[in-house]
């Protein structure tokens, strides 16, 4: 039997988008082949990276290091009412830095990163041209960054179009598609935090309440739905990078069975370890 080939969806939603790391590596570590990647916002971020280098571990790394990476200094320049600017300029130098001048079509995966033009509201796939470009109009929060402009595009966000972007892999021809949900169908109102940072915390809960909601027509084309335990971080909260990442793996794995069931991929074979625990539970 051919194994289906498998599209990865991968949605926003800050640092909790960190999950999609794990969700990867859980996936890569069990034999699982993904053929087709789209994201949207913090999911093509790391859908992204994934699609251009095939090593998930180095971009674990780059936030699992976060006292020595500048990825991570943007989480502190984010908390400040600072020129958007110099915000954009920053992250378009880390993107440009690790990226290159890599096109999306010279991705190894097939890649769509999903970003939304403010002046119509109209969802944009970006699915040429330079990568660091659409991963950078993809992440492009309002307020805190300014548009991206793409010819006669403004370009923001890609959650207030398409927040998890399943119909996408659907269409770039997947056979079974995997959804990683890490928005939150309420919102938290931040009493701990004060001043600027409470407002911005706000409008970042009250869009992922939002992307819950408009993620509903798109998710219905998938065949599996990931939702990791994160919503206890909170959208910047990239210092708990490694519990983010473990919670998409451990999501992972308690449905490993299901995808090898539904996508025809061969279990791996068992170490005489985990067969000796397997007995001493009694599942065998």
């Amino acid at each position: 039997m051919i194994p289906k080939k498998i599209g990865l969806a991968l949605g926003g939603g800050g640092a909790r988008g960190l999950a999609h790391i794990g969700v990867i590596k859980a996936l890569v570590e069990n034999g699982i082949d993904i053929g087709f990647i789209a994201g949207s916002s913090m999911g093509a971020l790391v859908g992204g990276w994934y699609a251009a280098t095939k090593d998930i571990n180095s971009l674990e790394n780059i936030f699992l290091d976060g006292k020595k990476t500048e990825i991570l200094k943007i989480s502190k320049i984010l908390k400040k009412k600072s020129d958007n600017q110099l915000k954009n300029d920053l992250v378009d130098q880390i993107l440009k830095d690790n990226f290159k001048d890599t096109k999306i079509e010279q991705c190894q995966i097939p890649f769509r990163a999903i970003a939304t033009d403010i002046k119509n509201g109209d969802e944009i796939v970006l699915k040429e041209g330079s990568l660091s470009e659409a991963v950078r109009a993809s992440i492009n929060l309002p307020i805190v960054f300014n548009p991206v402009s793409l010819g006669d595009k403004l370009l923001i966000d890609g959650s207030f179009s398409n927040p998890l972007p399943a119909d996408v892999v659907k269409e770039m021809g997947a056979e079974f598609i995997i959804a990683v949900d890490v928005s939150s169908k309420w919102i938290d109102f931040p009493f701990k935090q004060t001043g600027w940072w409470q407002v911005f915390s706000l409008i970042s809960n009250v869009l992922s309440a939002a992307e819950y909601q408009l993620a509903k027509p798109h998710i219905e084309n998938a065949d599996l739905i990931l939702r990791p335990t994160v919503l206890n971080f909170g959208w910047f909260d990239f210092g708990m990078a490694p519990e983010i990442i473990r919670a998409g793996a451990k999501e992972t794995k308690l449905n490993l069975k299901l995808i090898f069931d539904k996508t025809g991929y061969p279990e791996p074979a068992k170490t005489p370890f985990e067969k000796l625990l397997d007995f001493l539970s009694g599942q065998e």
